[in-house]
């Protein structure tokens, strides 16, 4: 997974996998889902991020690192 912020346009991408998209759902104003052939979600789009959510900061919690090494 993969975080992406344009500073121009105010707009942060969360990329779920290297999925290419081929269909998108704004399911709010301004919040996009991508998904794959499959249908399966690789990408989350948000417009206006910084009024959306407090982008200055990144918490990570509760990710099974030692697993995820050990895979």
């Amino acid at each position: 997974m993969r975080l992406s912020y344009d500073v121009a346009t105010d707009s942060l991408y969360i990329h779920l996998n290297d999925t290419p998209a081929v269909d998108s759902d704004e399911v709010v104003e301004g919040v996009v889902l991508d998904y794959a052939a499959d249908g399966a979600l690789v990408g989350i789009d948000v417009q206006h991020a910084s009024i959306k959510a407090d982008i200055r900061h990144l918490a990570i919690s509760h990710l099974p690192l030692s697993e995820l090494a050990a895979a």
